[in-house]
């Protein structure tokens, strides 16, 4: 059952004095009043008369005493607390720093880590604070008051509170409390009155007091609102939305935001920049960045979002955040422009609601946006355009008046009209302009009456005529505009696959310059791209893709990727609105630098870490494993050449033994030791021949202790192993040896068995059997790591090298050593080296056979 965790309430003071610790007192009464279980787990009364009568009743906790520097200091007692455990504890001067004896076990150092242990125990907690104590106002209160507070407890240890509440006074009341004696003794009185509780500083820190409580209201408030999805406007403080666009008038936009703000105590402003959800249109992440710095810069916050309309992404954000004022910039654009098509002001101001909404006029008001068009198609469909608008009309012209009885005026108004659509096709916008009008001119000239001639007697073929050229004119602008949208959607489209490619390689670990840079050419359409060093120990070209770029000077496009280090591009020069996409490949350039860097640095702590291991391990081993054979070959030495006891041959004969035994115990672990310092420094060169396992077993096995509990059964018609006859047998020992040990006084088998790999590839095995405790299948890879025991126990003889040793120096003659469990308890080592040239016919896999009795059977 999971305990509940208690509640956590705080009385936040401005200053000392103002009446905390009386006010938790009062609540403690209270609660105990209505039969809620209440102690005093620390209280400070400061000799106050009125705040030593609120204790009352109460049970107060007695304190512990702690020896600090000479004296002895008495201390909130957290281990008496919990095992009282009271429904309620009053905890004084949250912010206090504990005296802690040294090595003392268990002791917090801050109180409030004292309080967070009782509320972990379930026990609701009641206590007091000063603003000056809260660690964020550290600096502000230093800077009002002179005074840095030494003794701080974090934020968010009050803000996680359920319930904080302000006792507060008046500057000139505490002051009339400091000066009766309430608060400071006699002695203190006009030293504090001149120094800290000077009326500035305390309604400074009341101030502080009252903004700090409030953001914490205006947390609650926030979700209050968004558990109940309220979208209208709450004025409960000013905050002022500003619409910024990114051109010339956001400065002064954002100035004029920070002086509206700066009248209201407490009000704030945050500056948003709206970007279209299609991203055909906006600014450069450099001039975003220049926003956010010039709104920090300006005490306000910046916010970038993104919408299909400007209008309403920006009332959206301002409803978001409850904001009661909302101000843009004059419409730029030209009173004629704003006729036909309203701008985000006046949206903005029609769809606004209950906020109020600030039009502020600039410099650039109504001045006009001047938009240079770019058309979307190349100079030869232009030219293709003209052509068709004067040649095309000329001769459609021609054979028309040469066929005057075939058709009427419509059939040639129609076919006039297709010609200028088709133009429009192929030349864009204004070579459809012009073979309208020439189309127009041609139809009156040679087809309405009177002929030969620019008047028109009927007022209705005026019109017709008229009307002929505005709809030629409006394909054309209808045509030329789908055009450049579709130019600019798949450009926008190009560099988001662009990016979503860079963003792939960034998670996915991709390092590769070569790979990077034919991505960018690429993209770009470049015939060459490099990375070019001009710095360092080997300035030059450090990767390149295409045409290789010596200098900078023979790119068409280039920009910097870090510390002397450059992109360059070579091809074409690239147009404006591609510079934000060369950034990002920049960007991902200096990333896949600094990973290689990290990478490199993480490789050699991984060195340094292991090598610090081996090391502690190596130390702990010659402390204590190698110390044990010393020991007794030095009792059994010193023994022997003592005068003063005359030993019998038969106990010299067991002391000599005991001297023997220990030396090879000496020698065995120094071997290992050796072994696996050779591996590490991959200095082991096997000298690889046919050996045959069943003397190798039998030669290898008979030196070890406890040989007698082994039995061998490795047929002698097996094929003979590829392998180093010295290292088979420290691997067949060391393996059979960890064995015999673990084997909790079972017997322990030796059997080889033959087969042939997925890629008909010989192998020969030896599966050292026992059926002892077994290790469960999670451990078996880390029996074979350096300084390793079974279950990692220190215990017995060796420093847990054997089996690591084995796989390596199995590893270095090619071969593997793994762990299976044994059927019916136990573990299996199966050592597996390759076969040598002249091998016998084998099974298809590695078997593993098992006879009625659970255990291996004999290999064939």
């Amino acid at each position: 059952m999971t305990m509940e965790r208690g509640s956590l309430r705080v009385y936040l003071g401005a200053a000392p004095g103002v009446g905390k610790t009386f006010a938790m007192l009062q609540e403690g009464q209270r609660r105990a009043a209505r039969g809620t279980d209440v102690v005093i787990a620390f209280v400070e009364t400061h000799g106050r008369a009125k705040t030593e009568d609120a204790i009352g009743s109460l049970e107060v906790v007695p304190r512990r005493s702690v020896g600090y520097r000479g004296l002895d200091v008495g201390e909130l007692d957290l281990a008496a607390v919990l095992a009282r455990a009271p429904q309620v504890a009053l905890v004084d001067e949250l912010a206090h720093t504990n005296a802690v004896e040294p090595g003392e076990a268990g002791a917090h150092l801050k109180r409030w880590q004292d309080v967070a242990s009782m509320l972990a125990a379930g026990i609701d907690v009641i206590t007091t604070v000063n603003i000056q104590h809260l660690e964020s106002l550290n600096d502000v209160v230093a800077q009002v008051t002179g005074v840095r507070q030494a003794e701080t407890v974090p934020d968010r240890v009050v803000r996680a509170a359920e319930a904080v509440e302000l006792v507060d006074m008046s500057p000139q009341a505490l002051r009339r409390r400091m000066a009766h004696g309430n608060i400071y003794g006699a002695d203190k009185i006009d030293t504090a009155l001149s120094h800290y509780f000077r009326e500035g500083n305390l309604a400074a820190l009341r101030e502080l007091a009252l903004l700090w409580l409030a953001d914490r209201v205006d947390e609650g408030l926030d979700r209050y609102r968004e558990q109940h999805r309220i979208e209208a406007t709450w004025a409960t403080r000013e905050r002022v939305v500003v619409g910024v666009s990114g051109g010339k008038d956001s400065q002064a936009l954002m100035r004029r935001a920070a002086r509206i703000a700066g009248r209201t105590a407490g009000a704030q402003w945050l500056a948003v920049y709206v970007s279209r959800r299609d991203g055909l249109t906006g600014v450069s992440p450099k001039a975003l960045e220049a926003l956010r710095t010039a709104a920090e810069e300006m005490g306000g916050e910046f916010h970038a979002v993104v919408a299909h309309d400007s209008a309403d992404g920006l009332l959206d954000f301002a409803r978001g955040v409850n904001a009661t004022q909302v101000l843009i910039g004059a419409s730029r654009r030209s009173r004629w422009s704003a006729l036909f098509r309203p701008g985000v002001g006046e949206l903005v101001i029609a769809r606004s609601g209950d906020i109020d909404v600030h039009v502020v006029s600039h410099d650039f008001a109504r001045a006009g946006v001047r938009q240079r068009r770019r058309t979307a198609l190349t100079g030869r469909r232009l030219r293709a355009g003209y052509l068709l608008a004067t040649l095309g009309t000329a001769l459609l012209t021609t054979g028309l008046y040469l066929t005057p009885d075939l058709h009427g005026l419509p059939t040639e108004a129609l076919l006039m009209l297709a010609l200028v659509v088709a133009t429009a096709l192929v030349g864009g916008l204004w070579p459809a302009v012009l073979g309208a009008v020439l189309s127009g001119a041609a139809l009156n000239y040679f087809f309405v009456p009177p002929t030969g001639t620019l008047t028109m007697a009927d007022p209705e073929n005026a019109f017709a005529i008229a009307l002929f050229v505005l709809t030629g004119v409006a394909v054309a602008s209808v045509v030329d505009r789908s055009a450049r949208r579709t130019e600019e959607a798949v450009r926008a489209r190009t560099e988001a696959n662009a990016l979503a490619v860079l963003a792939h390689t960034i998670v996915h670990g991709g390092d590769e310059p070569a790979d990077l840079l034919a991505q960018a050419g690429e993209v770009f359409g470049m015939s060459g791209a490099a990375i070019l060093r001009t710095d360092g120990e080997r300035p030059g070209v450090e990767a390149y893709w295409g045409d290789q770029l010596t200098t900078a000077a023979t790119a068409d496009a280039r920009i910097d990727i870090g510390p002397g280090r450059e992109l360059l591009l070579r091809g074409r020069p690239l147009r404006a609105e591609d510079q934000s996409l060369l950034t990002a490949y920049a960007a991902h350039f200096a990333v896949l630098e600094e990973r290689r860097a990290a990478e490199a640095e993480a490789a050699q702590v991984r060195e340094l870490t292991e090598a610090n291991r081996t090391r502690t391990a190596l130390l702990a081993a010659v402390s204590h494993d190698l110390r044990s054979p010393l020991a007794a070959i030095k009792a059994a030495i010193s023994s022997l050449r003592s005068t003063e006891i005359v030993w019998s041959p038969e106990d010299e004969e067991e002391l000599l033994a005991t001297v023997e035994e220990s030396a090879d115990r000496l020698d065995a672990l120094v071997a290992n030791l050796l072994d696996m310092s050779r591996l590490q420094t991959q200095s082991v060169t096997p000298l690889l021949a046919e050996v045959e396992l069943n003397p190798a077993v039998q030669r290898a096995v008979a030196g070890i202790a406890d040989a007698g509990r082994l039995r061998v059964e490795v047929d002698e018609s097996l094929p003979a192993a590829l392998a180093d006859p010295g290292l088979l047998d420290r691997v067949v020992a060391n393996v059979a040896e960890n064995a015999v040990k673990h084997a909790a006084g079972s017997p322990v088998e030796v059997r080889g068995s033959a087969w042939s790999g997925p890629d008909g590839s010989a192998w020969v095995s030896l599966r050292v059997v026992d059926h002892g405790p077994g290790v469960a299948a999670a451990s078996r890879a880390a029996i074979f790591e350096p300084f390793q025991r079974l279950g990692d126990v220190p215990r017995g003889d060796g420093v847990g090298l054997g089996l690591a040793v084995a796989r390596g120096l199995l590893e270095a003659m090619g071969g593997a050593l793994s762990a299976e469990e044994t059927p019916g308890g136990g573990l299996t080592l199966v050592i597996d080296l390759p076969a040598g040239d002249g091998v016998r016919q084998v099974p298809a896999e590695r078997p593993v056979p098992v006879g009625d009795d659970g255990r291996l059977q004999a290999g064939r």
